[in-house]
């Protein structure tokens, strides 16, 4: 019985390894069975006991009978265990449903380029153009009318669909050598070879042209505060290789819009001094609010991004990530409110935009799992309309409330007269 791994072999066996002694003097000997394996180590001395020493690696092994030969099976190294981690890649696969399914196949990978089958971009650019358009109605001598608050925000929204597709087209071209080290981003037109750069590049330019194109529809003060914002889209890409904070990058470019809508209702930021505090105020609310949702979409990446040598605001502070958040979240709805009240706004705005712009954002940071890629990609497509859907809500509430006071003012001094 083996208890502590020595024993002696029996006779007939120490004969036939004394044999083998005689052509090689240092051999390891494994000794395999079906519950144990038994290492034979040597060197091993001819002495007169003819002792033998074996080190075996488990404690139990079958009994040896003594009239049997002992099999003796040498191995060079152990056996390799396949991990879980080595699992194929994914290849990719043509859209077989959404809008991209049903357009002509050599239009899929500008498709995808541009993000037309993810939207949520487009949304997030666009919000603060429409916070900005309700927010300037008010203040527009006269009251802008509803129609033309309808149909200024949905040019916006046209330029928001143009101009996120070039910023995505730009992005793209920039991280040409690190889309394809990253899981989530490998398969992008450009980083599979699907595009070229050069062909890209001619789409933004068209893009860029188009978007030129938008803002001539609005008053020419629209052009000296829309021309800026082409260089904060150009450089953000740039911005994830030399800061951890490339989320304020990307918040001055995408909150640039709440500039925009001033001047696209007749209001003058230079000479109105409340609309250019409100306006400066509802600027950097947008910036807090974009770092915030783009701190959680970082998450989905974090592992990569360290990888492939991105820096990420979600890499600087991802133990305080949730710390992190609820101060962005209180620094928005703290500047949310200081918009409104430099433009005069009533309860309804802080009620509604205020008020539901905090409970939504306290909603998702308690409940957003930063460990699961799904579970971020999920309150970044729906915070987007929770948050923003509430601001907009109470801003346009506020606007025809404001818009029927006046209204009623302008026909009692009808009557009066």
């Amino acid at each position: 019985m083996l208890t502590t791994g020595l024993f002696r072999l029996p006779s007939a066996c120490r004969s036939t390894l004394l044999h083998s002694n005689s052509r090689c003097q240092k051999v390891s000997l494994i000794l395999s069975s079906t519950h144990a394996r038994v290492s034979l180590t040597s060197p091993w001395h001819v002495d007169r006991n003819n002792v033998l020493s074996i080190t075996t690696r488990r404690r139990r092994i079958h009994s040896v009978q003594r009239s049997a030969s002992m099999v003796i099976e040498p191995k060079e190294r152990p056996v390799s265990v396949t991990s879980t981690e080595s699992q194929p890649l994914v290849e990719y696969e043509a859209p077989k449903t959404g809008i991209l399914s049903i357009l002509p196949s050599s239009w899929v990978p500008y498709a995808e380029l541009i993000r037309l089958d993810k939207p949520t971009g487009t949304y997030y650019l666009f919000f603060p153009c429409l916070f900005s358009t309700l927010l300037a109605a008010p203040l527009a001598v006269p009251m802008a009318t509803p129609l033309s608050v309808l149909g200024t925000s949905l040019l916006f929204f046209s330029g928001a669909l143009i101009m996120r597709g070039a910023g995505c087209s730009i992005n793209d071209l920039w991280d040409r050598n690190l889309d394809p080290h990253v899981s989530r981003t490998r398969l992008r037109p450009i980083a599979r070879g699907a595009i070229t750069p050069f062909n890209a590049l001619a789409l933004t330019g068209a893009q860029l042209l188009t978007g030129l194109g938008i803002l001539l529809q609005f008053p020419y003060q629209c052009l000296f505060y829309g021309i800026p914002s082409l260089f904060l889209v150009a450089s953000y890409p740039l911005a994830k290789r030399v800061t951890y904070y490339p989320q304020f990058v990307l918040g001055l470019t995408f909150s640039w819009g709440a500039f925009m809508g001033f001047p696209a209702l007749g209001v003058d930021l230079l000479d109105n001094g409340a609309a250019l505090t409100a306006a400066a105020c509802l600027y950097t609310s947008n910036i807090a609010w974009t770092v915030l949702y783009d701190m959680i979409y970082a998450h989905m990446d974090i592992k990569d991004d360290a990888k492939a040598g991105i820096k990420s605001i979600a890499l600087r502070h991802d133990k305080q990530t949730k710390q992190v958040l609820s101060g962005l979240a209180i620094a928005q709805i703290g500047l949310l409110a200081a918009a409104g009240a430099a433009a005069g706004a009533g309860p309804i705005f802080f009620v509604g935009s205020c008020g539901g712009a905090a409970l939504t954002l306290a909603v998702m940071i308690k409940k957003v799992n930063l460990k699961s890629v799904k579970d971020c990609w999920w309150w970044f497509v729906n915070g987007c309309w929770m948050t923003g859907g509430v601001i907009s809500a109470g801003l346009a509430a506020e606007y025809l409330v404001q818009c029927s006071q006046q209204t009623e003012e302008v026909e009692k001094q009808k009557m009066l007269v």
